[in-house]
């Protein structure tokens, strides 16, 4: 199962997909975030012919918005733009999509009002879009639930190398990590709730 909060045992660990797969090249790896994503990207992949498809299935409890998924997913690399805001990005793969409006929620209580993304793709980025966020934010937070080295967000990073617009990775280290709780694990490498906020708000006072 591909995430950190799938099976725990060294020998079963499913977080270290995202570079793994996304280094095959055209092969398009999709991060639903909802039950109607996922069958609109399953429909996708079972009656395309251009690519080898990949879908990084949610874990936890499956969420369903009741609103039917209208993306053209033969377009690839196309992100989805959630929430509006300034100053700061929270690009929110698959499972941490919802992460991501969970900070933005706490931030908007300390007068933050942050732009949420939905990228859709693990194995890409919308250059366009990022490009376009450069006009109104100085700071992105990437999150994602698997390895930082090597991931999605580290793309991300790369693209902004030559701006001036401040990235931060979040995942966990690149370690074979055993009989871990998700919750601490994740905490051990600074990915909580309080501690992205926390990162927000000192990173945007400086």
């Amino acid at each position: 199962m591909a995430s950190v909060y799938g099976m725990n045992d060294v020998t079963h660990l499913g977080f270290f997909d995202i570079p793994m797969l996304t280094s095959i090249p055209n092969l398009v790896y999709l991060a639903p975030t909802n039950n109607e994503e996922l069958l609109a990207m399953t429909e996708y992949a079972v009656h395309q012919h251009e690519h080898p498809v990949a879908i990084r299935v949610p874990v936890g409890k499956f969420i369903s918005t009741g609103v039917a998924d209208t993306t053209d997913y033969s377009v690839l690399n196309k992100f989805e733009v959630t929430r509006e805001g300034k100053d700061i990005v929270l690009l929110g793969l698959g499972n941490f999509y919802h992460l991501a409006n969970e900070v933005a929620d706490e931030l908007l209580k300390e007068g933050i009002s942050a732009t949420v993304v939905n990228p859709k793709f693990a194995s890409g980025i919308d250059e366009e879009l990022l490009e376009s966020l450069k006009a109104n934010h100085s700071v992105v937070f990437t999150l994602e639930d698997g390895v930082v080295e090597g991931g999605w967000g580290q793309r991300v990073a790369s693209f902004y190398g030559p701006s001036n617009m401040r990235v931060k990775n979040y995942g966990i280290a690149k370690e074979f990590h055993d009989r871990y709780d998700a919750t601490e694990l994740l905490r051990e490498n600074g990915v909580s709730l309080e501690q992205i906020v926390a990162d927000a708000k000192q990173i945007l006072s400086v």
